[in-house]
């Protein structure tokens, strides 16, 4: 039952008590003031009228010279009797209403409570009125998602800075251990030591890089510059860059797309997507195997897909590829330069384009990581 239907059920509820106990004693205190005007009409009429009802009725009935203060007295204590059974009536309902209102109030009250300690830091706190039919119900049913969404942003928000100290301890870590070393006298002082310094400096400035990259993304204030691209020749373009790569490390290089797909995206940022994506791919895939960029018209949509022919992701891995510094593999470090953050990117700035994106494994073996991004209303 709605709750607007309960709080006019309890109105009612209190003016029909009111009305029902003043209209069940309204016949009694009506009665007995005609009772009382009557006894006092009665007593007006002296032992002596007997001389004739002519006489008698030429006398004004009998009735006494204070007959009217009498009907009038009568008449005010009935309308206070009335008066004070409908006061009674009221309190009455009104303690019922009351007791029926603190019932409705009760689980608002909870509610309330729920939220001054979510305010307070308590995210696992729950407004506990999720079983409720009525509107109470579907608020707190609210209330607990809104909970649970704070409960796991700052989860979430604990891991990332974890994860981000880690991330960026382990080249300071070098650096610091290096330039000791060096001013010690444990190191020389050559060029080599230097490069070391250097390029845990590059590691650092990237994963800065890369972690702006995707709060201005997340944020919605990353500047893009949309216009149709056309997805064969840009695909080509960074699959003919990779390739040094891909044959220095014994992998093949594919490429399937269909000519005249285009999508709306930011040039640049584009790049940075399908380059992002080809780095994971090559870096998964043992050699001797393949990398395949594929696209595909999807719903006005096109999805561009890079596929592996390596290990494949653990079924437990694949909610969590896209996620910040997550490796499948704890074992592997950053000694490849790598900063952890290259699928993120490619998400954040996905999602930026009103894009999505998506990882599976196929049955013939390896993964496959695809991107969609929005196809322009009329052809480019």
């Amino acid at each position: 039952m709605s709750l607007r239907v309960r709080l006019a059920i309890t109105f009612a509820f209190v003016a029909l008590i009111t009305a029902a106990a003043v209209a069940l004693a309204a016949p009694s205190i009506v009665g007995r003031g005609f009772a009382q005007l009557e006894a006092g009409d009665t007593g007006g009429s002296g032992p002596g009228s007997g001389q004739g009802q002519g006489a008698g009725q030429g006398h004004g009935g009998g009735l006494g010279p204070g007959a009217g203060v009498h009907a009038q007295q009568v008449q005010r204590d009935t309308s206070v009797t009335l008066i004070a059974v409908a006061l009674a009536a009221a309190a009455g309902a009104s303690l019922v209403g009351y007791v029926l209102a603190g019932r409705i109030a009760g689980p608002l009250g909870r509610l309330g409570a729920a939220a001054a300690a979510v305010a307070q830091g308590d995210l696992r706190r729950r407004s506990g009125l999720a079983a409720r039919t009525d509107e109470i119900g579907s608020l707190g049913r609210s209330f607990d998602v809104m909970a649970a969404e704070l409960e796991a942003a700052e989860t979430s928000r604990r891991r990332f800075f974890q994860d981000a100290v880690h991330e960026l301890k382990t080249p300071l870590a070098v650096i610091e251990a290096t330039t000791t070393a060096v001013l010690d006298g444990v190191y020389a002082h050559d060029d080599r030591h230097l490069q070391t310094i250097r390029a845990q400096s590059r590691l650092l400035t990237r994963i800065v890089d890369d972690l702006r990259t995707i709060g201005l993304a997340e944020a919605g204030h990353l500047p893009l510059r949309l216009e149709p691209l056309a997805i064969d020749r840009l695909s080509d373009e960074i699959v003919r860059s990779f390739e040094p790569r891909a044959e220095a490390e014994g992998l093949r290089l594919e490429l399937d797309v269909a000519p005249g797909l285009t999508v709306m995206a930011d040039t640049d940022r584009l790049r940075q997507i399908l380059g992002a994506l080809l780095d994971n791919a090559i870096r998964h895939t043992p050699a001797g195997g393949s990398v395949l960029v594929e696209a595909a018209p999807v719903s006005g949509f096109v999805r561009v897909a890079v596929r592996d022919t390596g290990p494949g992701i653990a079924a437990d891995d694949l909610p969590r590829v896209f996620d910040r510094f997550y490796q499948a593999d704890p074992g592997r470090d950053r000694s490849t330069g790598t900063t952890g953050l290259g699928l993120t990117i490619v998400r954040a700035l996905v999602e930026a384009h009103g894009g999505s994106v998506g990882a599976e494994n196929v049955p013939s073996g390896g993964a496959r990581i695809w991107v969609e991004l929005r196809a322009p209303a009329t052809p480019a």
